[in-house]
């Protein structure tokens, strides 16, 4: 800074004033800025982040601990997001992946707040409720798909049971007069809430419009056991009008089972998923999905974080937008 100052005349003072983005505030001539602006490049000068932290009591970061979000290829969107928002912040993100160890976790939170970043994001692959790390729960923390009702800090998370009615919503506004079904699983084993959101927004809608739900049939959440499931269900002489998938990869194996017994989506049977995966634009007919919007959870989560006007504990549930396909079938 010293350098800077004595190349373009002018007392440390002032050049730390115009490096720092205070020109206007203390009112320092346009020829004035120039002139160390000029010193600093060409002297190729930065700030010392590590000086500036010691003088401002802030480290310009935001540290993100997480399960299992980094290394999915879809859910790492939330990274993204929140990276994005944290440079319009001018903040960096530093990550940290426990992969579901909780002593790795234990060893990440202590880094964290031994590196004094401004404040913690807790994020989780899955929608689901959690016991935040002992540690974490007096610092400055937003939880990320997911929610510590215990301590009620502030979350941001999709809106699962409105998502349920959007999916329901989709397929009413079709062409679907006979029973509609479910295709996954509910349990909310490991705090899961994405599945019995999904399910009491499904049911509701379905009540509000005269119907009930016909039945669910019941699987994990992927390829395989959702092709067996309907399988099953149309070789015992099943049948259904609608089928609401509760992520992609079900969607997949339901429209496996459906050709396997001659069904056509959606002329004979109207499919609608949840994800908005990259997968759903790839089957045929495209898929109705409704999206996890993890980009923009992400970006709400470092704002809440950074936002020191945002009081106490708040839960922010942010909505889930349709990826509309072609696999309902729509009234003539």
């Amino acid at each position: 800074m010293s350098d800077v100052a004595r190349r373009a005349g002018v007392s440390a003072t002032t050049a730390s004033y115009i490096l720092n983005g205070r020109s206007a505030q203390m009112r320092i001539a346009p020829a004035t800025q120039d002139r160390v602006l000029k010193a600093a490049a060409d002297l190729r000068y930065r700030p010392n982040p590590s000086a500036r932290s010691l003088r401002t009591s802030t480290t310009r970061t935001v540290g993100v601990i997480s399960d299992l979000v980094a290394g999915g290829s879809f859910a790492s969107q939330m990274l993204t997001g929140a990276s994005a928002a944290a440079r319009m912040l001018a903040h960096l993100i530093v990550i940290g992946e426990s992969q579901g160890d909780p002593q790795l976790e234990a060893l990440l939170v202590e880094e964290m707040l031994d590196r004094h970043v401004d404040g913690i994001i807790y994020a989780t692959l899955a929608t689901s409720e959690v016991s935040v790390p002992r540690p974490l729960r007096q610092q400055r923390v937003v939880l990320l798909n997911c929610v510590d009702r215990a301590t009620q800090l502030p979350a941001v998370l999709p809106d699962e049971y409105e998502g349920g009615r959007t999916a329901v919503a989709e397929l009413l506004a079709g062409e679907v007069p006979g029973e509609i079904h479910v295709v996954g699983e509910m349990s909310s084993e490991g705090g899961s809430l994405a599945g019995p959101l999904r399910l009491d927004g499904i049911r509701d809608a379905l009540r509000e419009a005269g119907r009930d739900l016909a039945g669910v049939l019941s699987c994990p959440w992927d390829v395989a056991p959702a092709f067996d499931v309907v399988d099953g269900f149309l070789r015992d002489g099943g049948r259904a009008a609608g089928l609401v998938c509760l992520n992609d990869r079900v969607a997949l194996g339901t429209f496996q089972a459906l050709a396997e017994h001659g069904l056509v989506v959606p002329d004979d049977v109207s499919v609608v998923s949840f994800d908005g995966s990259e997968l759903a634009g790839w089957l045929r007919p495209r898929l109705t999905s409704v999206a996890i919007p993890y980009a923009d959870l992400g970006a709400r989560a470092v704002e809440m974080l950074l936002d020191t006007k945002e009081q106490g504990p708040s839960v922010v549930r942010v909505p889930m937008p349709v990826a509309r396909g072609t696999s309902v079938l729509r009234a003539r």
